[in-house]
């Protein structure tokens, strides 16, 4: 799968790949497309050149694009993808929830020389960890300089 980071001049050779993979059939994945905000009305046109050619495109082609949020990405390429999200969820709750789900098998949670200690010390990081996941939403606000 070619996979090209977008910004400083990478538009061309993104483009090249594209056509090609629809020749091909390769999958090309563009990543960081927030960085190319003058070659946002290029993508448009190519994506939507892709639509209009959908009967001469390979049929195992596929373009993949990562981007954070940016009011001058496309709306017409949003609309006619499939979009996923990875987002940290919301609250202190759900976020030790999420970090107990992803970090602690029952094996390690139970299976351990010092029970008491190994399980204080997981909740306290999973705790910390939520913490700071919602005092980043607030940038500089959210930590105490004083």
């Amino acid at each position: 799968m070619p996979i090209v980071s977008l910004g400083q001049g990478q538009g061309p050779y993104a483009e090249a790949l594209v056509k090609k993979g629809c020749e091909t059939g390769d999958w090309v994945f563009l990543q960081n497309c927030m960085l190319a905000k003058s070659w946002m009305n290029r993508l448009e046109t190519i994506v939507f050149e892709l639509g209009e050619n959908s009967k001469t495109n390979h049929k195992d082609f596929r373009l993949y694009l990562s981007s954070s949020p940016a009011p001058y990405f496309p709306v017409a390429v949003l609309q006619n993808g499939v979009k996923m999200t990875n987002e940290p969820p919301a609250g202190v709750r759900a976020n030790v929830s999420r970090s107990f789900a992803t970090l602690v098998k029952e094996e390690l949670w139970e299976g351990n020389a010092k029970p008491l200690a190994w399980k204080k010390t997981l909740v306290a990081l999973c705790f910390f960890h939520a913490n700071i996941q919602e005092r980043r939403k607030f940038g500089p606000l959210g930590w105490n300089v004083t």
